[in-house]
């Protein structure tokens, strides 16, 4: 690996979408009503979404609305954007009701069925995940304290009091493959993930910092090395509940430094291709779910084997 590698981007699910946003029409109210009419919209209560199972659950759709039926619930309707097919999409939000009996399909977050999804309905559900945390978070002015309410089809919300407009903030986090010069892979485990987790390390990136300056602040605090080239990989919203991670890898110099900083990173390991399918084989490590940043970053460092051989046991943080 060299600063001069050709870029190649990773395939990211979150990344998807087969949607135009379409923000030239969200200052328009008449055409807003006027596609919601005929629009399909995906619901979501808290922070999971309505869906339809098929096959045991090894099929999930989102399972999508018309205007008509939605009746009864108190909500907020947010624009998405249009299809291919020009087709408009909305996200109903509901606040999450565990005695609600939905008359089809079940509530459940991205997180359990984020990998099932088709392209069209993962770039809506991170999309409309991400949107609907940060309403629910901003109810009040952050500079005078009084209400705010959604307008602009759900993409501000503005302060009843002094119409002062609030925009979503999305917070950046770097993410890194470290590797050393025989193309092994350094993984980390924190405290507070289950026993045998393992993943990339990362990191948010600190007022007025650079993403290189963060990836190397970062692995060398977690881990104890110093990084003398990377690259960039990829990039992927992660609305858990507000993160866009930027991918690199990065190769260090000094493999023996690398030690867990005893506060975030409990312990790091190394592993080559060989140890990690032994260890995943045995139950012996746990990865990184499959729609993360870090799994795909570790399939690809894998090769194309990795479908077959790192199919062992995957974890989310906690």
């Amino acid at each position: 690996m060299s600063a001069e590698s050709s870029f190649q981007e990773l395939d990211l699910a979150l990344s998807r979408s087969k949607l135009d946003r379409a923000a030239h029409l969200r200052l328009d109210q008449s055409a807003l009503d006027e596609m919601w009419d005929r629009a399909e919209i995906a619901q979501i209560s808290g922070d999971r979404f309505r869906t339809l199972s098929s096959d045991e659950g090894k099929r999930v759709s989102l399972e999508f609305l018309t205007a008509n039926a939605i009746t009864d619930e108190v909500g907020e309707r947010y624009f998405l954007g249009i299809a291919e097919s020009g087709k408009p999409y909305f996200l109903w939000h509901t606040k999450f009701n565990e005695n609600a009996k939905p008359t089809s399909g079940t509530f459940k977050s991205l997180r359990e069925i984020g990998a099932l999804l088709n392209d069209l309905e993962i770039g809506i559900a991170a999309h409309g995940l991400a949107l609907s945390q940060w309403h629910d978070a901003h109810p009040m002015c952050a500079k005078c304290g009084a209400k705010t309410e959604s307008v602009q089809g759900g993409s501000v919300r503005e302060c009843v009091a002094d119409q002062q407009q609030h925009h979503p903030r999305t917070d950046p986090a770097i993410i890194v493959l470290v590797k050393d010069s025989q193309d092994r892979v350094l993984l980390g485990h924190q405290k507070i993930w289950p026993t045998n987790r393992f993943s990339t390390l990362a990191g948010f990136v600190e007022p007025g910092e650079s993403f290189e300056r963060c990836v190397r602040r970062e692995v060398f605090e977690e881990a104890g090395v110093n990084v003398i080239s990377m690259n960039y990989l990829g990039s992927q919203p992660w609305p858990f509940p507000a993160s866009i991670m930027i991918a690199f890898e990065a190769l260090i110099d000094n493999p023996e430094a690398a030690k867990g900083d005893g506060v975030e990173i409990e312990e790091v390991r190394w592993f080559s291709r060989v140890e990690m399918k032994a260890a995943v084989a045995a139950d012996a490590i746990i990865l990184p779910p499959t729609i993360s940043v870090a799994r795909a970053m570790i399939n690809r460092w894998y090769g194309p084997d990795a479908g077959k051989d790192l199919i062992g046991g995957e974890a989310w943080r906690n």
